[in-house]
Formats: structure tokens, sequence, C-alpha cells
């Protein structure tokens, strides 16, 4: 578990799975991802995470309310991608919870737990290149925009926009 001033990260619980996968199924949190999860899909997902322990993207969920507000933390890069075998940041927030500050907070509070846990040198980040918004948050994080790594994501269509992938990158500070 991860404490901050506002947010606890954990590993999600069953009593997340129909916050998170409202969160996946919502068309503009993932206008920018990919294409809307399907209960399946979101099971799927959540698996796929566990079975990274201890890494692994975690409930992000607010102190105040105890509402989960979206998932955040650290994977293994992606096969068939330049950052394969990396350590891998990303996050996502419900729609009720952008515009907050809970996305840098997440993430800030997950790079810290990689360099205090982790021997990695350096943190990756990956979006689509039309994600504005995690592309601010990555600058925010004092990641640095990584153009030589650029790439199109195996998941998509070669012609489609979510394809045209970006990578962040910092160092162990």
């Amino acid at each position: 578990m991860i404490a901050t001033e506002r947010l606890i990260l954990r590993a999600p619980e069953p009593r997340d799975r129909d916050a998170l996968h409202a969160m996946w199924a919502d068309p503009r949190v993932m206008e920018s991802l990919g294409p809307v999860k399907s209960a399946a899909d979101s099971d799927a997902t959540l698996a796929r995470h566990a079975a990274y322990a201890p890494l692994g993207f975690r409930t992000v969920e607010r102190r105040d309310t105890g509402e989960v507000a979206g998932f955040c933390g650290l994977k293994p890069g992606a096969p068939n991608t330049p950052i394969v075998g990396m350590l891998e940041i990303g996050w996502m927030l419900a729609v009720p919870h952008w515009g907050q500050g809970f996305a840098r907070e997440a993430a800030a509070a997950s790079l810290a737990w990689g360099w205090a846990n982790r021997d990695e040198a350096e943190v990756v980040a990956i979006t689509a290149a039309r994600n504005g918004k995690s592309r601010a948050l990555m600058e925010r994080l004092n990641m640095v925009y990584a153009p030589d790594m650029d790439f199109l994501h195996p998941l998509f269509a070669p012609d489609d926009p979510l394809a045209d992938t970006v990578v962040y990158r910092i160092a162990r500070p």
C-alpha cells in the first residue's frame, strides 16, 4: 500500500471491480487509451496486473470518501514494443476525479515507491501522441520526451490514431 495526503494506492480488491470496470467502459476515459472494455476485458486487466506483483497498477482510492478514483502504478514494459522489460508507469482516473491533481499525486507516489523498492535506472511512460493531458502530466513529473523511442503500438492497426505512441523517461534521482 502507498499512502499520500489524499490517496491510498493499494492492490485491487473484489469490491473495486464495478468502479474500475465503469471507468474502463467510459468512452471519455478511453478516448486516448483504446477501446472501451467489456466486463470480461476488465477482469482480464485486473488479473494481468495481479500477475505483475509486487509491481502492477493499484486501485487509487480517495482517503476522504473511500471512492475508487482510478488505477495507477508500475509494470513491466509491454512485449513487442521498444520498452519491453523496462519499468513503465501509467495511470487513469474516472471522470469525476479529473482536474483535481489526483493523477499527479498517484503517479508521483508510484515513482517514489519505484525508486525506493526497485533498482532500475529509469522509468518510462507511453501514451498516444495525441494524448496531450497525459503528455503534460509526464512533463510535470519531470519526465523527458524520448522521440527516438516513438513507435506504432502493436495493439492498434497502423492507421489507428492511437497506434502513434510516444515515450517519456525519467532517470533515477
